[in-house]
């Protein structure tokens, strides 16, 4: 929502789309579940995966194209799988706009005290 005139207005405190963090990953956290990919790369390549699609969800993608591949033309029957894939789309997409939000606000956060100084 209005990120592409944000970055371009404040280049400072509005992280790029494929920029790396620059805080300590554990600040303001106890503890904190590092994300490990399930599906290794061979596994992925072996079930001829799209590039698109090779993320930390690519276990249930491969379990889902092998469910549609099983039972094909019965492919309702893996309405399951589909929705666990699904869903698991959805909770990365929502970790990653939360990293993205703790991002922009630790860098106008820093921004603020910067100044102060």
């Amino acid at each position: 929502m209005g990120n592409a005139l944000t970055h371009y207005l404040k280049p400072d405190v509005m992280p790029g789309p494929d920029v790396v963090t620059t805080f300590d990953p554990m600040l303001g956290f106890e503890s904190r579940k590092e994300r490990v990919m399930i599906a290794t790369r061979e596994e992925m390549e072996s079930a001829k995966l799209p590039l698109d699609a090779r993320d930390y969800c690519a276990h249930l993608a491969i379990a889902y194209q092998a469910c549609r591949t099983d039972t094909f033309p019965f492919v309702y029957k893996c309405a399951h799988q589909k929705h666990e894939y699904l869903t698991c789309e959805y909770e990365d997409y929502v970790l990653r706009m939360k990293e993205f939000e703790r991002e922009r606000r630790l860098l106008e956060r820093q921004k603020r005290l910067n100044q102060a100084a």
